[in-house]
């Protein structure tokens, strides 16, 4: 009997379940994890040291592809140039490197277009993945066929992901674009990231080659759920709670990898989702090398020491090409590279901008010279140029030179033949005391010859007073800059050249 009442008892509170269950809304939820690995600003092919180069980072992207499927490998810009290699192939190397792990999305940095838009383009088609940048132009205004315009909406995981490309809108400042446009990089890209979060994307990511004040600006605009960005060499992660945000170092020394954990829910139909980042950081100290990328970097360092290792000249004092010292003060190296431009051309004074004198290196006195050094130094494949301008256009562009002395910006100019006495107290574009040329007072109306080099007189580094003369050498008649050095240094056989006074700075 006892048997008998419990069974309907039990039936009942299954009853009772069921209806419970009922009233109780389906609830779905699942976790997935998405990991961003970006890399930028990585120039040598083999690495400087125990860090960084390509092979370390194929290695590592390899790695984090096989242990998440969910995994999206963008580059935020810079590789094409400046380096040793690329003074050579014109970036050509960087391709091939990046080809044997392709990236799923790659942003052109400023130092994509050093060679000019037709080599940019040369090396978009010789790359086994996409270039896509949402703020560039040709010269009509409209998209650059063979380079992405739009966001890229990828589904990773079932999640579908808006991948905002960004480059630098100062690129035509700093870089030869020639006609090309770039439009404001942050105001393009939070449009955009509207955009994409009302064409239903779960997730919005900027992929961006931005300096630290559009990079903050991107992530604090909360529009992003990401911003993994390039140009500043720094290695910067932020979370604020609403954005995430990476800067990725250079040279892929160090790498920093982001894992998004979102979980997904979905109740009565109705889907939901929230994230929490996880940042992890690989010293690529630590790394083995890619064999297969490795094997590439063997063939291009036999290539390049047939090239390059070649002595040419002897340096008899200390030579410095440190960025702190380049792009800020007078330099024995910057001297010598302007008396050579000068000296080839036959002209009155010559001026060239220390960013683009990049060995960041410190010779001893007693160091043999290579032309593998020159390179080293002279990375960018420039050309000597030489213009007429009036006194007052040269005093121009020497205030153009030291008018961002503080943020110790690549414009800083070494000169030949002049002696500039510079008051870094007062403001910009005011800022040159007095000049001399070859020994003489500057006279703002007569004209003078000037050496510069090509991307300086196409208004590079916003020397655009450079451009108001008239031409005697433009770039399809002139000499590689480096060229014009190595001469120089094969002829002195030994070079004892010391820093002088031609910048002096009011005390």
């Amino acid at each position: 009997m006892q048997h008998f009442l419990k069974r309907p008892l039990l039936a009942l509170g299954g009853a009772l379940a069921l209806s419970t269950l009922a009233m109780v809304p389906a609830v779905h939820a699942e976790t997935v994890k998405v990991t961003f690995v970006g890399v930028g600003d990585i120039y040598d092919f083999e690495g400087a040291g125990d860090r960084g180069g390509f092979a370390r980072l194929n290695a590592v992207a390899k790695a984090e592809k096989a242990n998440n499927p969910n995994t999206i490998y963008v580059f935020d810009g810079d590789m094409i140039s400046p380096s040793l290699l690329s003074g050579l192939d014109k970036g050509a190397n960087t391709i091939d490197l990046t080809n044997v792990v392709p990236f799923d999305l790659a942003v052109p940095g400023n130092h994509e277009f050093d060679f000019g838009p037709d080599v940019f383009m040369q090396r978009v088609k010789q790359s086994k993945y996409p270039w896509a940048a949402i703020n560039i132009q040709g010269p009509d205004g409209k998209p650059v066929e063979g380079v992405g315009h739009d966001t890229v909406m990828k589904e990773v995981g079932g999640l579908k992901i808006a991948l905002v490309p960004v480059a630098l809108d100062e690129t035509t400042v700093l870089a030869t674009t020639k006609d090309w446009q770039f439009t404001p990089s942050v105001a393009t890209a939070l449009d955009a990231a509207q955009k994409a979060r009302s064409d239903g994307a779960d997730l919005v990511v900027a992929v961006t080659h931005t300096d630290h004040a559009g990079d903050d600006a991107l992530t604090s605009s909360h529009l992003f759920d990401v911003v993994i960005s390039g140009h500043d060499h720094d290695v910067r992660t932020t979370y604020d709670g609403v954005s995430a945000y990476v800067e990725t170092s250079t040279e892929a020394d160090y790498l920093p990898v982001l894992d998004v954990n979102v979980n997904v829910e979905e109740k009565d139909g109705k889907r939901s989702l929230s994230w929490t980042p996880d940042f992890r950081f690989i010293d690529t100290a630590s790394v083995e090398r890619d064999p297969d990328t490795q094997a590439v970097v063997e063939k291009l360092k036999t290539n390049l020491s047939a090239e390059l290792d070649v002595e040419i000249g002897k340096t008899s004092v200390p030579l410095d090409s440190r960025r702190n010292i380049v792009r800020l003060q007078e330099s024995a190296i910057g001297d010598i590279i302007a008396d050579a431009m000068k000296g080839a051309n036959g002209a009155d004074i010559a001026i060239t901008n220390g960013g683009g004198i990049r060995g960041d290196k410190e010779y001893p006195a007693g160091t043999t010279l290579t032309r593998r050094d020159v390179f080293t130094e002279l990375p960018f494949g420039n050309v000597t140029v030489v213009t007429q301008l009036s006194g007052q256009a040269v005093k121009d562009a020497l205030e153009n030179g030291f008018s961002k002395i503080e943020t110790g910006e690549g414009r800083f100019p070494q000169v030949s033949g002049l002696k500039v006495t510079v008051d870094r107290t007062k403001a910009a574009g005011a800022r040159v005391v007095s000049v001399e040329v070859n020994g003489a007072p500057l006279d703002p109306a007569k004209t003078y010859t000037v050496a510069t080099n090509d991307y300086m007189l196409g208004g590079g580094d916003g020397y655009t007073a450079l451009g108001t003369g008239k031409v005697m050498i433009n770039a399809s008649a002139g000499n590689l800059m480096a060229s014009d050095v190595m001469n120089y240094i094969q002829a002195a056989k030994t070079i004892d050249t010391t820093v002088g006074d031609r910048i002096v700075f009011v005390k």
